[in-house]
Formats: C-alpha cells, sequence, structure tokens
C-alpha cells in the first residue's frame, strides 16, 4: 500500500513568512491508493512568486517539497493542521503550514524549542526540530559543516550560538484529527524533518561557500598586480559587496599615532575617506575586542550606530556586520565592515553566522594583500631612493658648451635602446658619462654592470661576459652567470673596448646581433635584454684601417658617437669640478669646507691636466686629506711645476747649453715626469702611454739619471 499526499483542487494556497505570505496549503488530506499517483494531482504546489525574501522561497520550498511525504505517514485519511515555525533572526514566524491558522504557533515553536521537549496548547503539540546528520555522525561533523545553524558555527570561529548572528530554530506544531500530536509521531516527523533540513542546508551553504572561495581567490590574484592603494581598497570593497551579498562595504585602516580608523572607500562622504576615532561604533568594538561585531536595526542598541553619517550619505543603515584584520604578524591593522545585507538564500535583512565566517575569511586575504602592497611599495621607494642616490653621486658636471651639447644629445638618446659609443682620452670621465644616460632611461631600476675589457685576457674573455657552465674547464668549481646575464634589463658598459682582442671582438659581435648568450660549456642559448654603451681612448678608424679592430663590430657600437674633450679644454669647468670634489671629500671625512686662495685658483686654471678629470679628482682628494687649514694655497696643490702651463720647457732649458743631445734629454725627463704625475704615480699606466713596457720604463728612467725608487 503506498500513502501519497492529495492537494485539495478548490482551496488555494497560502504561507506565511515574516508579514509576507509564502508556499502552503489550506487543506492537506491524506489519502490511500493502491495504484500509481494520479499525475494530474501532484504533490507539488504551482511555483509561487512572491515578494518575500529569497531566504524564504528557498527553505519554503523545501519544505513545500517534502512536508506533503513526510506528513503522509501519520496514517491514511488523517486530518492534518499545523506546520514548520522558524526562528529568523530574533523573529518567529511560520515557513510552511496547511489548514487553518493558529495565532499561538510561533509562542508554541519557541517554547518547544527553549525547553527543547514535547509541549502542547489548545489542539496543537509542538517539538523542536534537531538539525543535525544523525547519530551515526558525529557532532563535529556538524560544527564543521558551516551550516549556520544552532550549534553548526562554534567549531569554526570558537564562539557558542548566543553570540553569533543570525542562528536560527525550528520547530514542529501539529493537530491531528483536531488532537495534539502525540509524542512518539511528532519525535518521528521532527527527526526525519531534521535530517532532511540538514542535508538541504548543508548542500546550499558549501554550494554557496565554494562561489564565494572561488571569488575571493580570484579578486586576492588581481589585487597582488594593483599599484595604486585606491583601487586596492576599492576592489576589496567590491569583492565583499559581491560575496556578503551587502549594499556596503568599507576598509577602515587603523593610524595608531593619531587613534584614528580611516574608511575607504566611503560613499557620499566629501573625498571618499571617512575618519572615525579608533573606539568608536561597531569598529572600535570589532578592534579593540579583536572579534567580530554585528548589529541590526530594531533592537534596543540604537546608539552603536552614528546616525550623523546615514544623514551626511543620504543613508539608512539597516544592519552591520565588522570584523578585525589582523597580518602576518598577528597585528591589528583595521576593521573590514559590511553593511545591509540583502535578503539571500539563508537570511533575511541580517547578517549571521555564515556572514561573520565568509567576512572574516575575506578580511585574511585582505590583510594579505595590504601588507604585501606596503612592502612592494616600500621597496619601490627604497629602490628609486637609491636610484636617484646612485644619479646624484656621479653628475655630469660643467657648463663649457661642449659639455651643454654632450649633455643634450645623452638627454636625446637616453630613453632610446641604441648602442652608443664613447670617446675620449683618459681621465675625461667616460663612465660617468655612460652612467648618467643611463639614469636618465627606462632601464634606470635596472643594473649598470661596467666591464674594463682591457684587463679581460681572451683566453678569460668569454667566461667573464657570457659566463660559464661548471666543468666547463679545468677551474669551473661552479655556474657562473656571465656580465651580459647580469645586466638583463638594464645597461653593460664596455670600457676600453678598443683594446679587444680579434677572437673576443667577433664574439662580442654575435651577442649585439643576435641578443643571445650561450654559456662557456654550456648549450642553451639565454635570451638577454641589454643596452650597450662602450667607450675607448683608442682611434678606432686607425686601427680598422691596421686590421686591429673590426669594421662591422664598430658600425654596430657607434650608433651614437659622444666624444668627451679634455679638461684643458674645459675652461672654468675645472674650478667648477674642483669645488665639487671638494665638498664631496670633506662630507666623507666630516671636515669643513675650505676654499680656494687665489693663487691656487690661478695654479689649476693654468695647469694642463694631462690625466683629465681623473687626475683633478686624485689632487682635490690629497688636499683634503693632507691640508688643514681654511683656504687652500697654490703651494698646498703639491703639482710639480714641471706639470704647468707656467712652467713650460723653454724656461727649465734656460741653463742647457745649445748641445742637441742635452736638450734632448731634459725633455724626456721632464716629457717622463708629466706622464707619470698625470698617471697618479701609476707606472704601468705611464709606460703604456709612453709606449714602453714597465720595465722598460725603468731602465730609461735609469739611463736619464732619474730617480725608480717611488
Amino acid at each position: 500500500m503506498n500513502i501519497i499526499a492529495a492537494v485539495s483542487k478548490t482551496d488555494k494556497p497560502t504561507f506565511f513568512s515574516g508579514h509576507q505570505s509564502v508556499i502552503g496549503y489550506s487543506s492537506l488530506n491524506v489519502v490511500k491508493a493502491n495504484s500509481t499517483m494520479d499525475r494530474s494531482q501532484s504533490v507539488l504546489p504551482p511555483h509561487a512568486t512572491s515578494s518575500a525574501s529569497e531566504a524564504s522561497m528557498t527553505h519554503g520550498n523545501a519544505l513545500t517539497s517534502f512536508m506533503p511525504v513526510l506528513l503522509g505517514l501519520v496514517g491514511s485519511q488523517a486530518s492534518i493542521r499545523g506546520g514548520v515555525v522558524s526562528q529568523i533572526q530574533d523573529r518567529w514566524q511560520p515557513t510552511f503550514w496547511t489548514g487553518d491558522r493558529w495565532g499561538q504557533a510561533e509562542s508554541l515553536a519557541s517554547q518547544a524549542v527553549a525547553d527543547d521537549q514535547f509541549v502542547t496548547a489548545d489542539d496543537f503539540a509542538g517539538l523542536s526540530i534537531p538539525v543535525t546528520p544523525g547519530p551515526d555522525v558525529a557532532t563535529s561533523a556538524a560544527r564543521g559543516s558551516g551550516s549556520g545553524v544552532t550549534g553548526a558555527v562554534t567549531g569554526d570561529l570558537g564562539s557558542g550560538q548566543d553570540i553569533l548572528p543570525g542562528v536560527g530554530s525550528d520547530a514542529i506544531v501539529l493537530s491531528i484529527d483536531g488532537k495534539p500530536a502525540d509524542s512518539d509521531t511528532l519525535k518521528m516527523l521532527a527527526t526525519a524533518l531534521g535530517r532532511f533540513l540538514w542535508l538541504q542546508r548543508n548542500h546550499q551553504n558549501d554550494a554557496r561557500r565554494l562561489w564565494q572561495t572561488s571569488k575571493m581567490l580570484q579578486h586576492a590574484a588581481v589585487w597582488q598586480q594593483l599599484d595604486s592603494d585606491e583601487k586596492l581598497l576599492a576592489s576589496m570593497a567590491d569583492c565583499a559587496c559581491e560575496v556578503l551579498n551587502c549594499e556596503r562595504a568599507t576598509i577602515f585602516l587603523w593610524d595608531k599615532r593619531t587613534k584614528k580608523l580611516i574608511g575607504r572607500p566611503a560613499i557620499g562622504i566629501e573625498g571618499g575617506v571617512l575618519e572615525v576615532e579608533d573606539n568608536a561604533g561597531i569598529v572600535g568594538e570589532a578592534l579593540h575586542s579583536g572579534s567580530p561585531r554585528w548589529w541590526s536595526a530594531g533592537g534596543t542598541d540604537e546608539g552603536r550606530v552614528n546616525r550623523r553619517i546615514d544623514q551626511a550619505q543620504n543613508f539608512t543603515t539597516r544592519s552591520l556586520l565588522a570584523v578585525p584584520m589582523v597580518n602576518s604578524r598577528d597585528q591589528v591593522i583595521g576593521v573590514f565592515e559590511g553593511i545591509n545585507a540583502r535578503p539571500g538564500d539563508h537570511r533575511n535583512e541580517s547578517f549571521d553566522a555564515a556572514d561573520v565566517r565568509t567576512l572574516t575569511e575575506l578580511a585574511m586575504h585582505a590583510s594579505i594583500a595590504i601588507d604585501s602592497y606596503r612592502t612592494r611599495t616600500d621597496l619601490t621607494e627604497t629602490r628609486d631612493r637609491l636610484v636617484e642616490q646612485a644619479a646624484q653621486s656621479k653628475p655630469l658636471i660643467g657648463n663649457h658648451h661642449s659639455i651643454q651639447e654632450i649633455r643634450r644629445n645623452a638627454t636625446k638618446v637616453a630613453p632610446t635602446d641604441l648602442s652608443v659609443l664613447v670617446l675620449g682620452s683618459n681621465g675625461t670621465g667616460k663612465e660617468v658619462l655612460a652612467q648618467h644616460i643611463h639614469y636618465q632611461s627606462e632601464r634606470r631600476n635596472g643594473p649598470f654592470v661596467a666591464v674594463n675589457c682591457a684587463a679581460l685576457v681572451e683566453t678569460l674573455l668569454e667566461s667573464e661576459l657570457f659566463g660559464h657552465e661548471k666543468g666547463a674547464f679545468t677551474d669551473a668549481s661552479d655556474t657562473r652567470v656571465g656580465k651580459f646575464e647580469l645586466a638583463n634589463g638594464g645597461t653593460l658598459f664596455l670600457d676600453e673596448v678598443g683594446d679587444m682582442s680579434a677572437g673576443g671582438q667577433a664574439k662580442l659581435l654575435r651577442v649585439l646581433e643576435e641578443k643571445v648568450v650561450v654559456r662557456v660549456g654550456g648549450s642553451r642559448p639565454i635570451p638577454v635584454d641589454v643596452r650597450v654603451i662602450a667607450a675607448t681612448n683608442q682611434p678606432l678608424q686607425e686601427l680598422i684601417s691596421a686590421k686591429r679592430f673590426r669594421e662591422d663590430l664598430f658600425f654596430r657600437l657607434n650608433v651614437v658617437s659622444l666624444t668627451l674633450p679634455p679638461l684643458s679644454h674645459r675652461g672654468d669647468d675645472v674650478m667648477e669640478l674642483a669645488e665639487h670634489f671638494l665638498a664631496d671629500f670633506c662630507r666623507q671625512i666630516g671636515r669643513a669646507v675650505p676654499t680656494f686662495a687665489a693663487s691656487a685658483r690661478d695654479a689649476m686654471l693654468s695647469h694642463d691636466w694631462p690625466g683629465n678629470v681623473r687626475e683633478l679628482r686624485n689632487t682635490v682628494e690629497r688636499i683634503c686629506y693632507l691640508t688643514t687649514t681654511d683656504v687652500i694655497e697654490a703651494s698646498d696643490l703639491m703639482m710639480s711645476p714641471s706639470a704647468t702651463k707656467a712652467s713650460t720647457v723653454a724656461p727649465a732649458m734656460d741653463d742647457v747649453d745649445g748641445n742637441l743631445n742635452s736638450a734632448t734629454r731634459e725633455f724626456q725627463i721632464q716629457h717622463i715626469e708629466r706622464l707619470i704625475a698625470s698617471c697618479g704615480g701609476n707606472m704601468t699606466e705611464a709606460a703604456g702611454k709612453l709606449g714602453l713596457h714597465r720595465s722598460n720604463l725603468y731602465r730609461k728612467m735609469r739611463q736619464l739619471g732619474m730617480p725608480t725608487s717611488s
């Protein structure tokens, strides 16, 4: 014998949910049938459209689907009146009812839940519905399910149901044949309905949680790419409105120094920023308690909400939820607030326990993103500051027209990726010009790597520039990254490129053309994004004619050519550079900056500076460390008289007789002394300028009777 429920065709459905009517039945008769159910008399009612909340519709539809079948278990031809009464927020209301309404249903349901036992009144009996998976499933599973019902949230937040919003209860209220339903029947119905509701609610919550988690992760991935705090906070607020289904959201960041909470985005507030005291309102409670706080309109705690803000925004706050934001160092950095919950599948117009969990999880993602943004911002500011300091540490100083022209051309070529060839004598500042171009380019945040090609023997050049793999040759105990890879994204400065060997020139040309390197002992091409600036003091055109420099490499490097003049051709730039070096060295050693006397200025301007800016810098550095007076005289410069224009070769030879050998000897002595002085005493460099080996220079000096001990 099959038991089914049939709906009277003559009665119109009525349904109660809060102040709205929802699906139900004016009468329900249980009949006995021996055959398949008549499809024209479906147990499911027509789909009802109502202005009731989505939460009640979902819960009501579930009950409407299940209750007729469940009540069919009562017995054949039974006259049933009653239904399910639910606590939604702080109100009790029928979510399913059949038969005539009974005015005491809400009171009886409340008593049944409060007493947690079988209760009766008039012709009705009531019993709370245990929304659990049943005795065969551990109670902890229910707590971890996130169902948002009594006892189901305590495991997640560490809080009891008495402090969580939206944790409702259900009770079954039933009259059978005009009498209160007996306790056994009511208990059987309540247990079956509880298991059904548990499964149904968990299914809804799982689907909702999966969707919310997916949305939060999508937004969190975007947050890591935003470069504006305004965009970041606005995106977080949008995410909260989406996953919480609320009207507005605000992130309040805590300024401990001023004891203020700075809220953004603040819709309707001038400037979009809302500042409140850190102990004010719901957000202040959440901040100092370190736990979620919520509020709904209609209670006795209206004072917890600042209605003046509502008036300023022409807005009405009906519900609030605020959770603290805690960073990875377990520090509270602010409060995340949701405003005005919209009716949903698990609530009416107030936030509930599921929303607390959701916003708490969202606040965790937001805190991490804010911390990450602050770290990125700090690192960017530090990088920019260091880059600016590096750019200012070696400025291209000078107002001579030749330097001004070079500065203008360097500024034009800097934003491009064109190769630049810098020409000039030793010490004229070729590397300083290369750095000037680098720090004015788009690559200024990348590395600037300088390589002295003259110092690289051919056997090591390829390893130095392109790197090598472990075991590539005898001493290759580890993999080494070459200069091209180190300069990736920045600038590679090849100094003294004219001294590079023929084999090195061929390998360099290949890399410049293909923009890939292959490490020594490796086979994998490694793409490199490098801007090359080369420099030399050699006459490359003569080297090309002598077959000592590749013409194709010259054209590859010489896209833009800049030539630095000797310091002796730059006029008053000598004193401008001297004063710059003087201030810099004095700052390093912590002494007051002295001034140059007129005699010192005349001596410096008359000097021919064969060592150019490098010689001038060494002279000023020596002055800073060896002088103690506030005024620098000509004698303090310690420059050899033979090395000045005022002390030319002719006066020095006044005492020399007309013998050609004597005149030649004196000229050689003066020339060697001048070169050694310009090289700062570096005998190897001086010998190179003379076209001699170091040992040959010493031999020549001994032949001329010059001292060689120093």
